[in-house]
């Protein structure tokens, strides 16, 4: 695992639960959160992202090997990496992501028929999440 080191463990300044229970709880929530970011990959309208970020969050203070599987995921382990470390993507995944959320969001205004309103709403939170995309940092893959 070269190259590895300060990324299977927990963030910094991530304080473990000391309780049992709150651990517990912690796993159960981080659990949940990659099933709700695991629909989001299929589901247009779910997001993903946030669901895998905040699921990390939830084990880097409960759960070294479920942080640990998470951050290391072949899937989108290096995705999280990027973004918890670098708070950047790369240029591939901005554009990917960036055209899937107008892809779904487009699908859903066209398919589901929705008002006015909840249109607006779509096409308001399409493109907060485009402007905070493309505000990231952008990583450049690099030549070794």
């Amino acid at each position: 695992m070269a190259g590895l080191e300060g990324i299977v463990t927990a963030p910094p300044g991530a304080v473990p639960a000391r309780n049992r229970l709150a651990r517990l709880a912690l796993v159960l929530a981080g659990s949940g959160l990659v099933a709700l970011g695991m629909l989001g990959i299929f589901l247009p309208l779910l997001p993903t992202t946030v669901f895998f970020i905040a699921a990390t969050a939830c084990f880097a203070r409960s759960s070294p090997a479920a942080h640990r599987w998470l951050t290391t995921n072949r899937l989108f382990g290096q995705y999280l990496r990027n973004y918890r470390e670098y708070r950047g993507a790369t240029v591939g995944t901005k554009l990917f992501s960036v055209g899937s959320l107008w892809l779904g969001m487009g699908f859903s205004a066209w398919y589901l028929g929705p008002p006015w309103w909840i249109e607006f709403a779509l096409l308001a939170i399409a493109m907060a999440v485009t402007l905070h995309l493309l505000s990231l940092r952008t990583i450049r893959p690099s030549r070794d």
